[in-house]
């Protein structure tokens, strides 16, 4: 009796609560600057499937090494767009489910208030100790800060400046705790609902700097797992739009 109380017990939760019940775990790695809009973005998969995204966080470059050598990850939510197209290309992640989720905005950022407004004006003084930025090899925003500073024609003047972090942010804890004075980031590290959320920040013009066009893709661990696909068919929808528009991320049509 009691067997037959907890069968019907069961079927009557599968009922009533289709989508938990067939709920499952996608292992995703997501590019460090996307960091506080993915905490909210997976709790809000969660409640909205069912399915429950387990995180890691890191660079692009360490993943992309990470992935190439068999780390059980399912999606990447990269940095830029060269990675997810270069795993597709070699046979490691599912090439017509890439999508750029973000856009990405660099800024130059200081703990200090007032102190990084005029950011063009403070690069060109240099008069500061340190400068971080993520390591460009590893890192899109890295690179693209790079590439600010020899738009600049300020490489020479600064190199002995600069310090780097593995990740983006590495490189904000940097000027956070005040190791550095200022320093490269995300504009999603120090933006909510509309302004800088602490410290003072110049958002470098877009022009200055190539896209940071932020993809994503199923990779091909993930290529039977449900829920790594729900996660990216979430992504699209006007509710993860808006979770990403308040930490400053732009997105296309």
């Amino acid at each position: 009796m009691r067997a037959l109380f907890s069968r019907l017990s069961a079927l009557a939760f599968c009922i009533l609560f289709p989508a938990l019940a067939i709920a499952d775990e996608v292992q995703v790695a997501v590019a460090a600057n996307f960091t506080a809009p993915m905490r909210e973005l997976a709790e809000a998969f969660e409640a909205s499937t069912g399915h429950r995204a387990r995180l890691a966080y890191g660079s692009t470059g360490k993943f992309y090494a990470q992935i190439s050598n068999g780390a059980p990850f399912e999606v990447l939510f990269s940095a830029d767009s060269a990675t997810p197209t270069r795993l597709a290309k070699e046979g490691k992640a599912l090439g017509d489910s890439q999508f750029t989720y973000a856009l990405g905005q660099l800024v130059l950022w200081s703990a200090r208030e007032g102190y990084a407004t005029d950011g063009e004006a403070l690069l060109e003084r240099g008069d500061f100790r340190h400068l971080a930025i993520a390591t460009p090899t590893a890192a899109p925003y890295g690179a693209a800060a790079l590439e600010v500073i020899r738009g600049m024609g300020l490489e020479a003047d600064l190199k002995g400046k600069l310090v780097q972090g593995e990740n983006i942010t590495q490189a904000f804890q940097f000027v956070a705790t005040g190791n550095a004075e200022v320093g490269f980031v995300a504009l999603s590290q120090v933006y909510l609902d509309g302004e800088i959320s602490r410290g003072s920040a110049w958002t470098v013009p877009a022009e200055r700097y190539s896209p940071i066009r932020q993809d994503a893709v199923v990779l091909e661990r993930g290529r039977d797992n449900p829920a790594a696909h729900a996660l990216l068919d979430f992504m699209h929808t006007e509710q993860a739009r808006a979770v990403m528009a308040r930490y400053g991320y732009g997105v296309e049509p």
